[in-house]
């Protein structure tokens, strides 16, 4: 049996080693990283579930006040339903009155005492308008396309002169939407009258908006509305025929896109297809307000992405002004983009083989529409002190005094008498008698420079050759032998046409009245 220690004696310790030190300053150290990494974590978690608290009460509370101005909204539209259909019955009484005297008494017009500022156009329409004859209506407006801004202010007018307006205005476009009735002859169905339509269903909408409550309710009765919605889903379906969404042509994609606006029958389920629709006619001016009234808002910051991919950055900068995103996409990085990426076009037309004897014109023409179309948006949104456009114009006089020279004449000879009268050459003294000696005495006609489209590039149109001085003892050709589009002016002729070219956005119809510049893809 081993003996038991005595508990008064000393016993040798067993002395720690310093792997065991380390080992247990490790553990601690471990354990109190460990802590901290957790601490942080739940830290993290509180901060987080703090924030999504607070994002459902941010949310719970904007429902909140969505569904009282709801309420509301509802409640003021079931109070002022008695109202606006009494208002709306007294209109059709008095429009009903109207058109019978207008049909019993041929000479009845203008009881109201209204001035016609337009040639008799206003009464013409209001006439139209209080018998309903819309099909007289639509052949009038059509023959006016020169007097579209006079026409703007009148046709509002004599709609609310109609009994139904909103059936009148569908029965009058019906000959080219939502599909074109015209028929081949006379090249009829190829000439454009979508501005017609646009103008007509745009001049609509301040007729049929609610007296009372205004655009949230329109005047439209449920037989026009769901006719509306026929023509609309008629529409959508020759797309195929067509050829799909790439073959429309834009003055069709707007009219579309006015007429589901103009009679509120936008469709949640389109979006995707009128957001193709809106890109793909961008250009257009009145787009950006159409996408937004076709709830394409939330989608705008895609659109505008897209629009900067396709090389359409001028269009780019009027969406993000439209819909308030200057700050995520800023306008002045655009603008220069769009003017490189004009440059590179016009140097790869310069480049091209197969316009050799116009390159150099139609490059010019490509980089001053560009440069007119960034002036313009430089100055319609203020942004010359980010901008400065003096560099702009400076380069743009220089192509245009390079464009006048290239087309100057070569001056007359010295010994050459002019006719004071209209300052053509005259021949010298005793010209019958020499042989080479005619000179034409008739004055060169003007010279006429189209302005550029915005629709597609410009085609150079090749210079006629000028006429010989002499002609031996052959009799002078005609003075009209020429075109005097492409005949140049020569030292005392009458001025040319000046250059008149449209604000950005033109139409080639005269519609749009604002940043109508053209340029170039």
């Amino acid at each position: 049996m081993g003996s038991i220690p005595d508990p008064g004696e000393l016993t040798e310790l067993t002395r720690p080693s310093f792997d065991e030190f380390q080992r247990q300053t490790s553990l601690m150290t471990s354990c109190t990283l460990l802590w901290k990494e957790l601490s942080d974590h739940f830290t993290s978690l509180e901060q987080n579930l703090q924030k999504k608290s607070e994002a459902l009460k941010h949310k719970i509370q904007t429902l909140d006040n969505q569904t009282k101005a709801s309420l509301a909204s509802l409640k003021k539209r079931e109070v002022t339903i008695d109202g606006s259909v009494e208002i709306a019955l007294e209109r059709v009484e008095e429009h009903r009155e109207l058109a019978l005297k207008s049909l019993s008494d041929p000479d009845y017009e203008n009881p109201d005492g209204e001035v016609d500022d337009g040639d008799g156009s206003f009464m013409v329409l209001k006439s139209l308008c209080l018998t309903m004859e819309s099909r007289d209506f639509w052949n009038f407006v059509i023959t006016k396309k020169k007097e579209i801004e006079i026409l703007r202010k009148q046709i509002p007018l004599a709609l609310a002169e109609c009994v139904d307006p909103a059936k009148f205005v569908i029965e009058a476009i019906s000959e080219v939407f939502p599909v074109d009735k015209r028929g081949e002859r006379s090249g009829e169905k190829g000439n454009d009258l979508g501005w017609a339509c646009v103008l007509i269903l745009e001049s609509l909408i301040p007729v049929v908006v609610d007296p009372v409550i205004g655009k949230s309710r329109l005047l439209v009765t449920p037989t026009v509305k769901e006719r509306a919605k026929e023509i609309a889903e008629t529409w959508k379906k020759s797309l195929e025929e067509r050829g799909g969404i790439e073959n429309v042509k834009t003055p069709d994609v707007h009219t579309f896109l006015q007429h589901l606006v103009t009679f509120g029958i936008v469709k949640k389920d389109d979006v995707d297809l009128y957001r193709k629709l809106v890109v793909g006619s961008a250009w257009r001016k009145q787009m950006p307000k159409l996408a937004v009234s076709l709830g394409l808002g939330d989608k705008m910051p895609d659109m505008i992405e897209e629009l900067i991919s396709r090389g359409q950055q001028l269009d780019a900068v009027h969406f993000t002004y439209e819909v308030g995103l200057v700050d995520k996409f800023p306008p002045v990085p655009l603008l220069k983009a769009f003017l490189k990426d004009a440059k590179k076009a016009a140097a790869s037309v310069l480049e091209d083989p197969e316009n050799t004897g116009r390159a150099a014109h139609l490059a010019a023409r490509k980089e001053q529409s560009a440069l007119r179309a960034v002036i313009k948006c430089v100055e319609d949104y203020k942004l010359e002190s980010r901008f400065p456009p003096e560099n702009l114009k400076k380069r743009l006089e220089q192509l245009e005094k390079a464009k006048t020279e290239k087309k100057r004449p070569a001056a007359v000879p010295a010994n050459k008498r002019t006719r004071a009268s209209n300052g053509g050459p005259m021949p010298p003294a005793k010209a019958g008698r020499l042989t080479n000696a005619y000179v034409s005495s008739f004055p060169a006609p003007p010279t006429f420079v189209r302005s550029p489209s915005h629709t597609q590039y410009p085609t150079g149109v090749p210079a006629y050759p000028s006429p010989p001085a002499v002609y031996g003892s052959r009799s002078p050709p005609s003075p009209y032998a020429y075109s005097p589009e492409a005949a140049a002016p020569i030292a005392g002729s009458y001025p040319g046409a000046p250059l008149n070219y449209p604000a950005y956005g033109g139409y080639g119809n005269g519609f749009a009245p604002a940043y109508q510049q053209a340029y170039y893809r």
